[in-house]
């Protein structure tokens, strides 16, 4: 299992960054990074592989992907036993309800443009969940 941006110590949590426009990956490295272990993906297929391989604590999880749409990579989440644990914070600029996206299984959504402090305090609230 090979993380892009592990850290030496193996006890921080994991984060999986599923978004296809780099920087907002990048504002995810920077605002919430230096606590988790990181990992990304670009497109939805990429992004359900990556988490049934990494088990992540907490998946920031774009809805308009490439290849494979958001919703698709949140129930394959929601319907893995061993990802049960995982928290998944949506994010997107399209028009989803957030009562869809919820009741979908998201565990808390934010809408684009959103401020860095509002994805650190939505990250952090997931991961003391």
């Amino acid at each position: 299992m090979t993380l892009e941006h592990e850290e030496e110590s193996s006890n921080r949590p994991t984060l999986l960054v599923c978004e296809d426009e780099e920087s907002l990956r990048e504002l995810v490295r920077v605002v919430v990074g230096p606590g988790f272990r990181l990992a990304e993906a670009g497109d939805g297929v990429e992004a359900s592989a990556k988490a049934r391989e990494l088990r992540p604590d907490v998946v920031v999880l774009d809805l308009m992907l490439p290849l494979r749409h958001g919703l698709y990579v949140l129930r394959d989440i929601r319907r893995d036993p061993a990802l049960s644990h995982t928290r998944v914070l949506a994010i997107t600029a399209g028009d989803h309800p957030e009562e869809s996206v919820l009741a979908e299984g998201a565990d808390r959504m934010l809408r684009k443009p959103f401020e860095p402090g509002q994805l650190k305090a939505a990250v952090e609230e997931l991961l003391a969940a």
